[in-house]
C-alpha cells in the first residue's frame, strides 16, 4: 500500500514557530502628544497586572472608568479601562488595554510600572503573531490588519477590510476542500489498486479538475486586482533636460512640486510624489535631465535617474513635441527592467496646436499631451490603468500581496500540469502529487502551512502595538 501525506489542512504552526508564552505590552497610538494614548497588554500576567495598576480586575468587555497607579501607590493617571478574557480576545490570550492621556510622560510612567510587574515590551507585529498563533485569524487576515492601516486610498482599505473579514480565505479554503475530495478519491483508487478503480479515465475528475483550476484564475484575477490596490506602482519621468519632466509630474500630482523654469537641468535629485488614480496608488518620481555633463552634482542627479529607471514599473520618457527627432529611448536610458512598461510622451502640443493622442505603433505607445494646460493627461491615466489591468471598480476585490499571487500560480501550474498527465494517462502518483503541492501552495496563502522564516519577514513589517 503507498502512504501519502495528511489530506486536511496540514498546519505546521506549533512545529516551527517556538512563541514565549510571556506577557507583552506595547503602546498602541502614535508616540508624542495627543488626546489619548492606548497602551496594550496581552498574556499570563494581564489579571495581576490589572489587579496593581487599576486596584481590581475590571468586568470583561466593559469600559471602565479607572485610576491608574503606579507601584508606589501613586495616581498616574485616569482613564478607561477594558478587559478582555481569554479566549475571548484578539490574542485568544487575557488582554487589557488601557486608555489614558496621550502625554510622552504619563505613557512612559504608566509604561515602566506595567514591565516592572514582569511584561516585556512586545515586537513589531506581535499581537498580530500571537492571534495567528493562537487560531483567532488565518495568516491572510494578519496580512490585511497591515494593509488596512497603510492604505493609500479609500478603495485599498475597502479591499484590505474584506481580507480582515474572511472573505480571501473563504475563497483559499474552498478551492483546498475541493483538492482534498480530488486528493481522497485519487489516493484510493492508487492504494486499493484490486478495486480496479480507473480514474484516467474518469471524465467527472477531469470536469472537477478543470472547475478548480476556473475558480484559482477567478480569485487570481480579484487578488491581482487587491495587490494593484496595496502595492501601487512606480513610474519614473525620465528624457532630455528642458522636456517638461517636472511640468508633467506638477500636472500629474495636482500641485506645484517640482521647479519649472526653461533653465534647462533644473531638477538635479529625484522628486517623489504619490498621486492616486481612481483608487490606483501611483509613486511618481521625477528625474534630473538626461545629458552629458562635466557638473558634479548634475552626474549624481543621473546616476540616481538611472537607479531608479532600473526598479520602475512604468518609465514615462518625455520629449519635446515641438522637435522633430528620432530619438530612441535606448540611446539615453539604461538598465530597464523587462516587466516595465515604457510610455513615450510628446510634450508641448500646445505649441504645436495638436490635439492629445494614443499611438502604437509596433511595440511602441505614443501619448500627445500637454503638460502646461493638462490636455490629454487623462488620455495618459487610462492607458497606465488600461496596461496594469486596473478596474475601477473594486466590488468584491479583497486585499492581496504578490506572494499571494505566486502561491495562485504555483497552484494553477500544478493543477494545469495534473491535467495533462490525465490526458496523457501517465502515472496516477505523480497526479496525486501535483495535487498534493497544490494544496500546499494554497494553504500557504493562510497560513496552514508556512514557514517560520517567512512569518518572521511577515510580521516583522507591523507596526508595534499591532
Amino acid at each position: 500500500m503507498v502512504h501519502h501525506a495528511p489530506l486536511g489542512k496540514e498546519s505546521n504552526k506549533s512545529r516551527e514557530i517556538n512563541v514565549q508564552n510571556d506577557t507583552i505590552a506595547a503602546l498602541s497610538t502614535p508616540f508624542g502628544r495627543g488626546g489619548v494614548a492606548i497602551i496594550r497588554i496581552s498574556g499570563s500576567l494581564v489579571q495581576d497586572i490589572a489587579a496593581r495598576i487599576l486596584g481590581k480586575l475590571p468586568h470583561p468587555r466593559y469600559a471602565t472608568f479607572s485610576v491608574f497607579l503606579d507601584f508606589s501607590g501613586q495616581k498616574i493617571d485616569e482613564g478607561i479601562a477594558l478587559f478582555f478574557p481569554a479566549p475571548n480576545s484578539f490574542t485568544g490570550e487575557d488582554v487589557l488595554e488601557l486608555h489614558g492621556h496621550g502625554g510622552p510622560i504619563v505613557v512612559d510612567s504608566l509604561m515602566k510600572t506595567i514591565l516592572l510587574q514582569g511584561a516585556r515590551v512586545a515586537n513589531p507585529g506581535e499581537f498580530s503573531l500571537r492571534a495567528f498563533l493562537n487560531d483567532k485569524i488565518d495568516l491572510a487576515q494578519a496580512e490585511a490588519i497591515a494593509d488596512l492601516i497603510d492604505a493609500s486610498s479609500e478603495q485599498a482599505a475597502r479591499s484590505a477590510l474584506r481580507s480582515l473579514q474572511g472573505e480571501f480565505s473563504k475563497k483559499i479554503h474552498m478551492l483546498v476542500d475541493a483538492i482534498i475530495r480530488l486528493r481522497a478519491y485519487v489516493e484510493a483508487a492508487i492504494d486499493f489498486a484490486e478495486e480496479e478503480i480507473d480514474f484516467l479515465r474518469d471524465q467527472q475528475i477531469v470536469i472537477d479538475l478543470d472547475h478548480i483550476i476556473d475558480e484559482i484564475k477567478k480569485i487570481r484575477a480579484s487578488a491581482s486586482q487587491g495587490s494593484l490596490l496595496r502595492e501601487g506602482i512606480t513610474a519614473v519621468i525620465a528624457g532630455k533636460p528642458n522636456v517638461g519632466k517636472s511640468s508633467l509630474l506638477n500636472r500629474l500630482s495636482g500641485k506645484e512640486i517640482a521647479i519649472v523654469t526653461e533653465v534647462p537641468g533644473t531638477t538635479r535629485d529625484l522628486l517623489h510624489d504619490n498621486i492616486i488614480i481612481d483608487g490606483l496608488s501611483m509613486h511618481v518620481i521625477d528625474t534630473a535631465g538626461l545629458r552629458e555633463s562635466n557638473d558634479v552634482v548634475e552626474q549624481e542627479g543621473i546616476r540616481r535617474t538611472r537607479e531608479e529607471i532600473a526598479n520602475a514599473d512604468f518609465v514615462l520618457h518625455v520629449v519635446d513635441a515641438t522637435y522633430h527627432t528620432t530619438e530612441n529611448i535606448s540611446d539615453f536610458l539604461e538598465k530597464i527592467p523587462e516587466h516595465a512598461v515604457v510610455i513615450t510622451i510628446r510634450n508641448k502640443i500646445d505649441l504645436t496646436n495638436e490635439s492629445p493622442a494614443l499611438l502604437k505603433k509596433e511595440n511602441k505607445t505614443i501619448v500627445s499631451l500637454s503638460a502646461k494646460n493638462g490636455d490629454g493627461i487623462e488620455l495618459l491615466k487610462n492607458h497606465i490603468k488600461t496596461c496594469v489591468g486596473f478596474h475601477i471598480s473594486n466590488e468584491g476585490v479583497f486585499s492581496a500581496r504578490r506572494r499571494h499571487l505566486d502561491a495562485l500560480d504555483r497552484a494553477q501550474n500544478l493543477l494545469e500540469n495534473g491535467r495533462k498527465q490525465l490526458e496523457q494517462q501517465q502515472a496516477r502518483e505523480l497526479f496525486a502529487e501535483d495535487l498534493r503541492q497544490a494544496q500546499n501552495a494554497l494553504n500557504e496563502i493562510t497560513g496552514e502551512f508556512t514557514s517560520d522564516d517567512l512569518l518572521g519577514k511577515i510580521f516583522s513589517s507591523f507596526c508595534i502595538g499591532k
